[in-house]
């Protein structure tokens, strides 16, 4: 399952506190994005193949500043968490790059 984000605080609770060595697959996009929605339905799927991660939504409009403070700059975007750190991102509407990032970094 994928959860939306709705602040700045929950974000660096949901990434941050992440059980230690955990993969966070964070889908930041916008709901005016057409490639946002068309890759939308694959995150739910590598969601429920790689349930080993965790998974949440950053809707850039409403919750900016995270999406500022990481330097998303394009739609949609993923990044990929451990220990709080990012590890990895892949930017676009990439289904084998993001369902790659997830297998090698679980």
């Amino acid at each position: 399952m994928v959860a939306q984000i709705a602040n700045a605080q929950e974000f660096e609770q949901k990434v941050a506190n992440a059980p230690a060595g955990k993969l966070v697959v964070v889908d930041f996009f916008a709901t005016w994005c057409g490639p946002c929605k068309m890759i939308s339905p694959m995150v739910d799927k590598f969601a429920v193949e790689y349930d080993a991660a965790e998974y949440y939504k950053v809707d850039v409009d409403e919750v900016g500043d995270i999406a500022q403070k990481y330097d998303v700059t394009a739609m949609p975007t993923f990044l990929y968490f451990k220990d709080g750190k990012e590890i990895a991102r892949v930017v676009g509407a990439n289904p084998a790059g993001i369902k790659q990032t997830i297998a090698s970094n679980l």
